[in-house]
């Protein structure tokens, strides 16, 4: 056993591991509402355009985790209403809006950060750093988790009728629009929690691969939300320790781990598998062939 704990006696990885477990849970938990509300491509465009907001908070405030929170915050919302509003006021969609918005946001944040004098490279903010969390963003992560996860649970009940007929919730009078809005925010302040981590590209794999193989193993929306929230937790530790005993970057390592598990869902799955749907077929073909020999 010592094998298995061995990563963990070191201080650095004891913070990663608590990091693994925060923002494991929430983007899990979270990862449901974004892929039963159809938001995989926002929450992608968001991601992105994080890096001017990290740029700008570098240049004004320094390495200071408050600004940068703060500076990438305000970039994925002007980013998010900024499609909302393009989309009502001209003839474009809000996926091409997002498109525009987010491919020049990120270039934007490229640029900017050739600028800065603070020695910082592009890569930690790409792909993150999880070894390299500080209390700081364990505070932050733990904060963003007290304050999202309560509210997602509170609002469960309308979010469930926004997520699967939005025109049936407003008929019920719930306030779609507003309810919209705190999705989009709230999916902001888990990325932003997640942001050391794995950085702004691998972002949406640790949000939604948890969501997506637990929605090929059941059909209840309550283990969507909690068995994605435990998945994450599971493929975030994992990963953290693979990364350690291999060597490679933790990051790529846990969405290399969460993507395994859900190629295994999407082969085993015993109601959406693909070798059940096969075997299936293969059965009930021999059964078919069985009767029509015996009837002739």
């Amino acid at each position: 056993m010592d094998w298995l704990l061995e990563p963990f006696q070191h201080a650095f990885m004891q913070r990663a591991l608590v990091a693994c477990i925060l923002i494991g849970f929430l983007n899990g938990f979270m990862g449901g509402f974004v892929m039963l509300r159809r938001m995989a491509l926002m929450a992608d465009s968001l991601s992105h355009s994080l890096l001017p907001g990290l740029a700008v908070g570098v240049l004004l405030f320094g390495l200071a985790p408050m600004g940068l929170f703060f500076g990438a915050l305000s970039a994925a919302l002007v980013v998010a209403l900024g499609a909302q509003l393009l989309a009502r006021g001209t003839r474009v969609k809000e996926d091409t809006a997002l498109a525009i918005l987010y491919t020049c946001a990120f270039s934007s944040g490229v640029v900017l950060l050739s600028f800065v004098k603070v020695r910082v490279s592009l890569l930690h903010y790409l792909f993150g750093n999880i070894l390299g969390v500080s209390n700081q963003d364990l505070w932050l992560a733990y904060g963003v988790a007290m304050v999202v996860l309560p509210l997602l649970v509170a609002a469960e009940r309308p979010l469930q009728l926004l997520l699967f007929d939005a025109s049936v919730a407003r008929s019920q009078g719930v306030p779609v629009a507003l309810l919209n809005i705190g999705l989009v925010v709230a999916l902001v302040l888990t990325m932003l929690s997640s942001l050391q981590a794995v950085g702004v590209i691998l972002l949406l794999g640790l949000l939604i691969a948890p969501a997506a193989t637990v929605y090929l193993l059941c059909d209840s929306f309550p283990a969507l939300l909690w068995g994605g929230g435990a998945l994450g937790v599971f493929g975030a530790v994992s990963g953290l320790w693979l990364s350690y005993w291999l060597g490679v970057p933790s990051g790529a390592c846990i969405v290399l781990v969460l993507g395994g598990l859900f190629c295994v869902a999407y082969l085993v799955s015993p109601r959406y598998g693909l070798i059940p749907k096969l075997w299936k077929a293969r059965h009930f073909h021999k059964e078919s062939l069985a009767r029509w020999e015996h009837q002739h």
